[in-house]
């Protein structure tokens, strides 16, 4: 399963924390008359832009995350992960440790809103077999490892559902690789039942890797929006999810 090398988040860290401190200081230097900006939403959350791309569509490199058009419960809850510390970050968590349950709403809310296009699917080097079994385990789940389907949480498109189920494609490999790593080693947690958690221990990395590997390489559909919210009952509890 693919991971970052130590050297290289540190790299990585050390680039935005720079970026944030040169903001900070051109901000402090600059004219009095320079500093005057609108007080709107989308200015308030240029820091979130700064990793996560333009409205929130996913930095060029890839390894930050999409988070336009993400269903705004599922954000709201990955805020309060990060601030509230079930979830491992130290930029996230320096960003968001004093901020109220009433902006991260508002935050949410501003990223759900957004629906900029999806880029073109980045090229997956994998096997023909490993990709059907990617797509098998998506698609279909494997009883003989209790594992559900992804399909059966996350939508017949695979494009989420409101309003706390996030959509799994358009995002890159590398980062569905690192979710599943953060959840196999307990860095990364949700409210319990933590069902991620629980289908995540069923995996080999080798499903992983499989899984990852399909959902990198499909085309996001377009004008795709999370699915409506449903009374379909989850095959397995899952405490993020209210019933």
């Amino acid at each position: 399963m693919a991971s970052l090398t130590l050297s290289s988040f540190v790299s990585r860290t050390a680039r935005v924390a720079l970026l944030t401190l040169s903001t900070l200081w051109i901000a402090a230097t600059a004219p009095v008359h320079a500093q005057q900006l609108p007080d709107t939403i989308a200015q308030r959350v240029a820091a979130c832009t700064a990793c996560h791309g333009k409205e929130g569509r996913a930095s060029s490199d890839g390894y930050y995350p999409r988070i336009a058009g993400k269903p705004e419960g599922y954000l709201y809850n990955q805020l309060t992960n990060f601030r509230d510390g079930h979830r491992q970050y130290p930029l996230m968590t320096y960003l968001l440790d004093h901020l109220s349950d009433a902006y991260l709403h508002e935050i949410a809310a501003y990223f759900s809103a957004q629906h900029p296009p999806y880029p073109t699917p980045q090229p997956v080097e994998a096997t023909p077999a490993v990709l059907e079994r990617g797509r098998a385990l998506v698609m279909n789940g494997d009883s003989s490892k209790k594992v559900p389907a992804c399909i059966a949480c996350h939508g017949q498109a695979l494009t989420g559902v409101a309003p706390a189920v996030p959509g799994l494609i358009g995002l890159p490999r590398d980062y569905i690789n690192s979710q599943f790593g953060a959840w196999k080693n307990g860095v990364r947690k949700a409210r319990a039942p933590d069902c991620m958690a629980q289908i995540t221990q069923r995996l080999s990395l080798e499903d992983i890797n499989a899984a990852s590997s399909w959902l990198a390489a499909q085309t996001v559909p377009e004008g795709a929006r999370p699915a409506p919210a449903t009374t379909v009952k989850l095959p397995l509890p899952c405490g993020s999810v209210a019933e």
